[in-house]
């Protein structure tokens, strides 16, 4: 009974499964999804020539036939590509479309995918087009025809604005902002880098030489202080102390090499005489260790008087001159402004050279404006109350001088009267306050060690402390800023490796041997010195004290000058 149920149930199985097949077979097909087909695309201009009028305006409309795909028309996706003429689509510029049949471009968007190929500004030039089509997920592409159509970028510059449409501008707050310039960005929808530089120039110019500032890439802000807005007054012909009209603009650059520039904003500036630099170019530099003979690039700079009545016009220096030297003086580090001339009278751009004739210690004063020159011997001295010279010019020199050490740089020794008062002088009379180039200069200051030197100023403080003698520096060499330096003088010591002397390391100051004060700035001391060794005299016992070393071309004769 069981067995025959068995074969009744496969039976029954075998049955169904026909019948199932059976019914398969009288059921309608399942629906066959046909291919799509190419679109075909189409222009509706064969020549566009966009201006900046038609920015937002549609200057080319693209359309193109259904491809036909078996899904719902509006997931189909179309990709529109754009590229050179004969460049095969290899850097092609894109715009994708879902659904639609027809797709348009902006002066502005056509314009920035011109830019994009590297084409020049309002030349005419061909591109080529086409169309890809593509179920959404990119399946089952098919490509267009190309269609090519002539096209012109046109400039898409930037609006620049100023803060302010006038200033007024001080030497003193140079460092201080004056104003701002702001513009657009110029090729807007352009992919890679833009350059901006603000150019500038005298109105009416019509930029034909302009100067020109950075800004930067992608930069659209740029602030100029007092100073920079009055360089670019006084680069563009307003005299220091005049009002003129400046005129600015933007200057595009995109990185294919397309230029293009913004209106133009004026602005009028009320300038001031900047300060003017001098500087010192000759045969002596390359034997004196200042630069390259006749290069004012590495010539040194005169000191700027800073004394109302001959600011930006008076300048001076202190510096050693071998025998027959020649030289000029430069307004700046070129040869565009320079002085020669005889007699004491400087002459721009002359062909006669400023020379001495004997080597020596040198004041140079010149005056770019009275133009006259005077050249004397350099040389620095204590006077007043509370040195031996008293108050007395013809005193001081030579017993109360004091060393020449370098450029723009006197050092001495002076046994002060306590709480009395002194000056530095660098001449055997007063200043008669002319203010003329040949003046003695004498030097005070209210303020105490390291303050800033005055010429024909107050008296220097009173020495109070029992250490009377005391070591003085007179230091120009920061043009900027003449100080002066003062410390007790109360030892200098020998120290080197050439040290004969028990007890005595090498380049040891606290173990080295002390010097004898013999009065006028001279220390002596007898010792024993070993052959072939260095040493240098230091003012102290510990290094970063005031330390002497040879400028003598080693020689041994006493009273020759040595380097601090």
């Amino acid at each position: 009974m069981k067995y025959f149920s068995k074969l009744l149930l496969a039976a029954t199985a075998i049955i169904s499964v026909y019948s199932g097949c059976k019914k398969l077979d009288e059921a309608d097909a399942l629906p066959v999804y046909q291919l799509g087909n190419s679109p075909v695309l189409s222009s509706t201009a064969a020549t566009v020539a966009p201006t900046l009028a038609d920015t937002n305006k549609a200057v080319v409309n693209f359309t193109w036939t259904n491809p036909h795909y078996s899904n719902d028309s509006a997931t189909t996706k179309y990709i529109l590509e754009i590229d050179s003429t004969g460049k095969n689509f290899a850097k092609e510029n894109t715009k994708t479309v879902i659904g639609a049949l027809a797709t348009s471009l902006t002066g502005r968007d056509l314009n920035a995918i011109l830019l994009n190929l590297g084409f020049k500004l309002n030349t005419a030039q061909t591109i080529d087009v086409r169309l890809i089509s593509s179920y959404n997920n990119n399946n089952e592409r098919y490509m267009s025809n190309v269609v090519k159509v002539g096209v012109t970028p046109f400039a898409d510059p930037s609006v620049l604005t100023s803060t302010n449409s006038s200033v007024t501008v001080t030497l003193p707050n140079a460092a201080l902002p004056s104003n701002t310039f702001n513009w657009t960005a110029s090729f807007i929808g352009y992919s890679d880098i833009v350059t901006y530089t603000l150019q500038y120039d005298s109105a009416t110019k019509n930029f034909v030489a302009p100067n020109e500032i950075a800004a930067g890439p992608s930069v659209l802000t740029k602030g100029l202080n007092q100073g920079e807005m009055n360089a670019t007054a006084l680069t563009s012909g307003i005299p220091g102390g005049n009002t003129g009209t400046v005129e600015y603009r933007i200057k595009a650059v995109t990185a294919k090499g397309a230029i293009v520039y913004s209106n133009v904003v004026n602005v009028s500036i009320k300038s001031y005489v900047p300060i003017l630099r001098m500087y010192l170019p000759g045969s002596y530099q390359s034997a004196t260790g200042n630069g390259n003979d006749w290069d004012p690039p590495t010539a040194p700079e005169l000191i700027r008087d800073l004394r109302s009545g001959v600011f930006n016009d008076m300048y001076y220096i202190y510096i050693f001159l071998p025998a027959n030297a020649e030289f000029k003086v430069t307004t700046g580090r070129t040869w565009d402004v320079n002085y020669g001339g005889t007699g004491g009278n400087l002459v721009q751009n002359s062909p006669n050279n400023l020379k001495v004739t004997t080597a020596g210690f040198y004041r140079i004063t010149v005056n770019r404006t009275t133009l006259k020159y005077d050249i004397r011997e350099g040389r620095m001295g204590f006077v007043g109350g509370a040195t031996s010279a008293g108050w007395n010019p013809p005193n001081v020199f030579p017993t109360y001088a004091m060393g020449t050490p370098a450029t723009n740089l006197f050092v001495g020794i002076n046994t002060f009267v306590v709480n009395d008062a002194w000056k530095l002088i660098d001449n055997n009379a007063w200043d008669n306050g002319s203010k003329a180039v040949d003046e003695t200069r004498s030097y005070g200051s209210a303020g105490g060690d390291g303050s800033t030197l005055e010429t024909n100023g107050p008296n220097m403080p009173n020495i109070t402390d029992a250490t009377s003698r005391k070591r003085v520096i007179w230091d120009g060499r920061d043009v900027n800023n003449v100080k002066y330096f003062i410390s007790p003088a109360t030892e200098m010591r020998v120290v080197g490796d050439g040290i004969n002397q028990a007890g005595v390391n090498d380049w040891d100051p606290p173990s080295s041997p002390q010097m004898t004060y013999s009065g006028n700035g001279v220390w002596t001391i007898s010792i024993t010195l070993k052959a072939g060794k260095d040493f240098k005299f230091v003012a102290g016992n510990a290094w970063g004290a005031f330390d002497y070393e040879d400028n003598s071309g080693q020689s041994n004769a006493v009273g020759t000058n040595k380097k601090n």
